[in-house]
């Protein structure tokens, strides 16, 4: 059971929370990769999973170095890719729809505070069809540092002029869980299916198998 009494919003991260996006991120930078002569694999890309993509970029550039390309067109690349991927096979994870509603009605705000950039997002909320459940949603390519840092969602807490301690956010991985913690919210944990098993995680205040359960938990 969550006391829902003792929070004035939930913030959501988006990648693997709203949708089981981290797929396809993993595709779309093996592709691009691939096409730049770079040889990495989808299961190598799980040591950058949280991080924010030209960060991403940046760290694969410089363990696997490639040519011909900048990293700033092999990141424009990717979010090209990741875009159409969305269009063509984004879809809400189970409980998104249910839980976002709920809190609708109990008139809690509601955030997303995300390492996607702004054109991401507005693809999964316009795919998802729910852009109109968020009261405050933000990119942490806006600040200077993205997760594991808190910066992006103290932002949100700040737009919402909520206490952070009053905050409870919803995450799927390790980096996420630091950055909320960080900020000093209440962290859920769903971790998204295809992480490798990361005990880690039980640092979060919160575990749940899916959101549907999460949302048992808040009704109970």
């Amino acid at each position: 059971m969550i006391d829902l009494n003792k929070y004035d919003a939930v913030i959501f991260d988006m990648d693997g929370v709203l949708t089981d996006s981290e797929p396809l991120w993993k595709i779309a930078m093996e592709e691009v990769f691939h096409s730049v002569g770079c040889s990495l694999r989808r299961e190598d890309f799980q040591k950058t999973v949280g991080l924010r993509i030209d960060e991403v970029i940046d760290y694969w550039y410089h363990h696997a170095p490639w040519t011909g390309r900048t990293p700033r067109e092999v990141e424009e690349m990717i979010m090209h890719r990741m875009v159409e991927l969305i269009q063509e096979h984004g879809e809400p994870l189970p409980g998104v729809l249910e839980t976002t509603a709920y809190l609708r009605e109990l008139g809690i705000k509601i955030g997303l505070a995300t390492s996607s950039y702004t054109i991401l997002i507005n693809a999964i909320l316009k795919k998802l069809n729910i852009a109109d459940r968020f009261d405050e949603v933000h990119s942490a390519e806006h600040e200077q540092y993205g997760k594991p840092h808190p910066a992006v969602y103290l932002t949100v807490a700040e737009r919402f002029k909520i206490d952070p301690t009053r905050c409870l956010v919803i995450e799927d991985s390790l980096n996420g869980i630091i950055s909320g913690k960080a900020a000093k919210m209440k962290v859920v944990c769903i971790p998204e299916k295809t992480h490798h098993p990361e005990p880690k995680l039980m640092v979060a205040d919160y575990l749940f198998d899916d959101m549907l359960l999460f949302l048992n938990a808040i009704k109970a």
